[in-house]
């Protein structure tokens, strides 16, 4: 009987395996599309498990809390002493059988051993992995370790399991030193099975969140500044007790001041340091002592910041503030995208996934979900790394997607700009953006490069080398040029600029593959099962047939790139010989001159969306068809009757519509919408990596 579930157990705590179920986790979203989180043992401290809150949040669980959950320490230390284990492991297995029966599979994660090992002389992680036939994963906290030691820990662990004869799938050893890893994997029998998670300060680093939940007794409250700051990690703490003079020399980035609450030149100095480019910039302000800033001076405050510096208050003096500060530990919360973000690329970046999902050896489902196809996007984009432009680096939404595609290993970003601007916007947003590199197309010598060669190109159309220079000043024509001449493999823009602006460059310096001579778009409709492709929904007003043909063979490839077998519905207000008029009578020849131009493809038309997309009509309407109620590629006959369909499915069900995704371009640059949000530009961007995928060793690239 194969395991339906993972057991995640860590020896002590803080070994990180939370970060260890976030990426199980996220591997197991991206295959299965029922998946439960559940932990059979928790803390006895009367709150909620901050773990099960992160799991149901951040992957969006349908489950609720308390069937994510068993019991706590005490509940199964009270009945171990009095002889009613037994019924309480019924209770459990109960609970489990239960989760089993509605979902595909159980992501589990027990408590750390040495919290009970005091008061069990056994491992009851290990005993309720036997008891379920889970396949079990330890891990290891290789903090301050010497590679000895850790190495014992690997034995003793790999041991224990044995001993339990319970299903080992892997060993994960978080938290080791970047130095050490190299020769702890020259020591390991077997690496395949054992995983090393480097040591990540800003993982074990608290965010001013959790300050303000550490001091509420103090009745901490946030007097200036806005929510997203309380993201701002902590570094240290300092308490400011000096002159300014003084204080401005010892200032450290990511630290938090506490300053009694009528130091106003602290106050003001601090807020202007960090405008300062070569200045620390500091987390926060604390104001000590139950005094805060008059009015008059809350006023200058607000003239002068721009809300990148948050300012707290509190009653205690900065002595007992600093005190309670020490307890202030690191958890992770599902607002702090940051590091979720960095502990993901930590994850995907030591871990061998495959290996595991082989593991698994779960059979394949036609099911796709949105979290799976996004997970499938990403895995695809990392398999063959891809150098995408992003002109729009002003833009900061572009800098924190630019973040996210960096540390989770996606792609390799260029961005176009200016380097000490870009630089500056970043750290005011701490952002680690260092990885990308940054091109200044008007300072660099590539830009009469690339002038004469767009003059070559387009002199046959009346373009004179002075409006090449002018073009190139932009950064859409610059970054084209980049991929034209094999120094970049994609571009994305529109965040800030219009779709002719994106499209026209390449039209005018990539060009349309051999054989097709229009640009289109899709949208990948991510429904709640399967993943649906809609073109085109966003570039051409009212194409004829034989552009509406180009359209269909372009989505099909499209869809085949990703993964998505392509049946390919030709839509009309009629389905099959039931109905006439101009508009039908062109998609009946658009589908003529696709099937002719592609036999090879599966093509229907004129086909109504009912018939298209549900079997039973489909039975009545167009018995016998091999696309009718099976359609995954939908081709509307116009763009008016697109964008409306897209956007009334979008708002409709719920379901995330990626794109629009540009086709029919030689090689591949995509387009944002201006209203576009992080994620979006993520998600754009890694279609447009594995569209630049297929180009890869081709010879015509220039």
């Amino acid at each position: 009987m194969r395991p339906t579930s993972i057991y995640i157990a860590s020896a002590r705590p803080r070994a990180g395996s939370l970060i260890i179920a976030m990426g199980l986790m996220e591997m197991l979203k991206g295959r299965l599309k029922r998946v439960a989180y559940f932990r059979p043992i928790i803390s006895n401290d009367g709150k909620r498990d901050s773990d099960i809150d992160f799991m149901l949040k951040h992957f969006n669980l349908n489950i609720s809390y308390e069937a994510c959950l068993g019991f706590t320490i005490n509940d199964y230390v009270e009945a171990y002493a009095d002889g009613r284990e037994d019924k309480l492991f019924e209770l459990l297995f109960e609970k489990i059988d239960q989760l089993h029966q509605a979902y595909d599979f159980i992501l589990i994660e027990g408590y750390p051993r040495t919290v009970f090992a005091s008061a069990l002389d056994f491992d009851l992680n290990l005993e309720i992995a036997k008891n379920i036939n889970t396949a079990y994963v330890p891990v290891l906290n290789a903090k301050g370790k010497s590679v000895e030691s850790i190495l014992n820990e690997v034995q003793f662990a790999t041991e224990s399991i044995e001993e339990e004869a319970c299903i080992h799938l892997a060993t994960f050893v978080n938290r080791c030193d970047p130095n050490m890893i190299d020769d702890i994997k020259r020591l390991i029998p077997d690496r395949e099975q054992i995983f090393l998670l480097p040591e990540e300060k800003e993982l074990d680093t608290p965010i001013i969140r959790e300050v303000v939940d550490a001091l509420k007794e103090e009745k901490a409250e946030m007097i200036m500044g806005e929510p997203e700051q309380l993201e701002h990690l902590v570094s240290k703490k300092k308490i400011a007790a000096m002159g300014v003079e003084n204080y401005l020399k010892r200032m450290t980035s990511d630290s938090l001041v506490i300053v009694p609450g009528d130091r106003v030149d602290i106050i003001l100095a601090t807020m202007l340091s960090f405008y300062g480019k070569k200045h620390p910039n500091v987390a926060g302000i604390i104001l000590s002592g139950g005094m805060k800033p008059s009015k008059t001076i809350m006023n200058l405050l607000k003239d002068v910041d721009e809300s990148v510096l948050p300012i707290l208050a509190v009653e205690s003096d900065s002595y007992q503030t600093a005190i309670a500060l020490n307890s202030v530990q690191a958890v992770m919360r599902p607002e702090n995208k940051r590091k979720i973000t960095l502990a993901k690329g930590i994850f995907d970046a030591a871990v061998d996934k495959k290996a595991i999902a082989d593991r698994f050896n779960k059979s394949s489902s036609e099911i796709m979900t949105p979290m799976m196809f996004e997970y499938k996007l990403f895995e695809r984009a990392q398999s063959r790394r891809q150098r995408i432009v992003l002109p729009e680096s002003s833009d900061e939404r572009i800098l924190r997607a630019t973040e996210i595609l960096l540390r989770r290993d996606i792609v390799d970003i260029i961005l176009l700009g200016n380097k000490k601007e870009i630089r500056h916007q970043s750290a005011l947003l701490r952002l680690d953006i260092s990885r990308a590199t940054i091109i200044n197309p008007c300072k660099s010598k590539l830009r009469e490069v690339f002038s004469q060669k767009f003059y070559a190109l387009r002199k046959h159309k009346g373009l004179t080398l002075k409006a090449a220079r002018d073009a190139l000043e932009h950064p859409n024509y610059f970054g084209t040029m980049m991929i034209q001449e094999g120094m970049a493999d994609g571009m994305v823009s529109g965040a800030t600029h219009t779709t002719a602006d994106t499209v026209r460059p390449a039209l005018q310096i990539i060009k349309t593959k051999p054989g097709i001579s229009i640009v289109s778009s899709l949208f990948f409709m991510c429904l709640d099962t399967k993943v649906l492709v809609y073109g085109d929904c966003a570039v051409n007003l009212d194409p004829g047939a034989s552009e509406l043909a180009q359209i269909a063979i372009s989505s099909a490839e499209t869809a085949e790139q990703f993964g998505i077998e392509a049946r390919v519905a030709m839509l009309s207000y009629s389905t099959g010989d039931s109905g006439s008029g101009p508009d039908v009578e062109k998609v009946r020849e658009a589908t003529h001159i696709a099937q002719s131009m592609r036999p090879d493809l599966l093509i229907e038309g004129p086909i109504q969306y009912d018939a298209a997309i549900d079997a039973k009509v489909a039975a009545k309407k167009l018995p016998g068809s091999k696309v009718a109620g099976k359609a995954t590629v939908f081709i509307f006959p116009d763009l008016n009757t697109g964008n409306n369909t897209y956007k009334a499915v979008q708002r409709s069900t719920g379901a995330l519509a990626i794109g629009p995704v540009l086709q029919g371009l030689r090689l591949p640059v995509n387009d944002l919408s201006r209203g576009c949000l992080v994620d979006d530009i993520v998600n754009t961007v890694a279609i447009t990596a594995i569209q630049a995928q297929q180009n890869e060793n081709r010879g015509d690239k220039r």
